[in-house]
């Protein structure tokens, strides 16, 4: 088992952590990343290696989700199959509890289930302003986003069966954004979760954390403004398309089709190409179609909501807005999940042959970005 703790600035939690870790279980293996902290945290981290740790270091800050790719590029290049815990160098996370997680982990993986185990703080009592804001607003909208919920969508103590991680560093995001995005993934790679209750703990008032409340939402809820934005421009290019039409041809049914075709391609091609972007393995003809068959049933369902709401003696328009959510928050997960939906390649256990030296696999260009290929080895453990 390796317990992973990517660092930026830590503060002085660190290296106890790594020493109750240890000491509480000597089997474990504590693997500290770097992200840039610089020269005036270098004795810190060199402690943190004489207490036991491995150092591997950014010489520039990247980000929370970088510095964990980088931990799972060298797991999963050094092909030892352990599985991995990922927690915070803050002081959030006991030892007690990172090795709770590490338990239910192993228990998973001998049971033959691949399952990301989540230690979920249970936010009650005195607990930060931001913090307290900042998981209430990502729970409700990563319900909406993701279609399942999660009671603390922040928490950075993960158990990650060792199968998830190729998957995991294909997965976007260089910064906090980047664990929000592994959970709205889960799902459509074909992984489920599960978690576990952990000791809520928040030091001198969360002050050593780097989590901005205001500007990591508006990144974690990105997927769900882009589609949004998407959404306005369609309408507005419907409503132009359909003023033109009707000025040219003098026919309202011809200028309605005409103008939800246009509409309808503009969305499409914006839906493909920015808000649901990535790697493709459907081809655009098949994306097509099944967006066509949503739109045909979104146009259905918007019709007997309409007549189910107006029936039942809501007035028009706030009928319309009632519809129009819902068919947002449905257009949203199926347009993610099966219209530009791709096919999971997580599932397959790491391929551990034919691994590089750490000297040669620092020359190596790896499939999770530049932001990968200038890590140091700055502390190796002593066997």
């Amino acid at each position: 088992m390796i317990i992973l703790i990517p660092a930026y600035e830590p503060g002085e939690h660190l290296v106890p952590l790594v020493r109750d870790l240890l000491d509480q279980d000597p089997d474990v293996e504590v693997l500290i990343v770097d992200d840039g902290s610089g020269d005036a945290f270098e004795g810190r981290f060199a402690a943190a290696h004489r207490a036991g740790a491995r150092v591997l270091a950014h010489p520039a800050n990247r980000g929370k989700g970088a510095a964990l790719k980088s931990g799972f590029r060298d797991i999963d290049e050094r092909g030892s199959g352990d599985d991995v815990v990922t927690a915070d160098a803050d002081g959030q996370h006991t030892a007690r509890d990172i090795l709770r997680v590490a338990d239910a982990l192993r228990a998973d993986s001998a049971r033959g289930a691949s399952v990301l185990v989540l230690g979920a703080r249970g936010f009650r009592g005195e607990v930060p302003l931001r913090s307290r804001v900042g998981n209430a607003i990502s729970r409700a909208l990563f319900r909406v986003a993701a279609g399942w919920g999660a009671s603390d969508t922040q928490t950075g103590l993960r158990g990650i069966p060792v199968g998830m991680l190729p998957w995991l560093r294909q997965v976007p995001g260089e910064r906090f954004e980047y664990e929000i995005e592994m959970l709205l993934r889960l799902g459509r790679a074909g992984f489920a979760a599960r978690e576990i209750r952990i000791e809520t703990v928040y030091l001198a008032q969360n002050a050593s954390s780097h989590f901005r409340p205001l500007v990591d939402s508006l990144r974690v809820t990105l997927p769900l403004l882009l589609f949004a934005a998407s959404s306005l421009l369609a309408f507005l290019v419907d409503t132009v398309a359909l003023l033109i039409l009707q000025a040219l041809t003098g026919s309202l049914l011809a200028s309605i089709v005409g103008a939800r075709l246009v509409s309808a391609s503009v969305n499409f091609a914006v839906n493909r190409r920015i808000v649901f972007r990535g790697p493709r393995r459907t081809r655009v003809s098949t994306q097509a179609a099944r967006y066509a068959g949503l739109a045909a049933l979104l146009l259905a369902s918007n019709v007997v909501w309409m007549e189910a709401l107006t029936g039942a003696g809501l007035p028009l328009l706030l009928a319309k807005a009632v519809t129009e959510a819902v068919l947002f928050v449905t257009s949203f997960q199926v347009q993610r999940r099966f219209v530009f939906g791709r096919s999971a390649t997580a599932g397959r256990p790491a391929d551990v042959s034919g691994r590089l030296a750490p000297s040669q696999e620092r020359s190596r260009s790896a499939p999770d970005g530049p932001a990968q290929m200038d890590i140091t080895h700055r502390f190796e453990r002593t066997p």
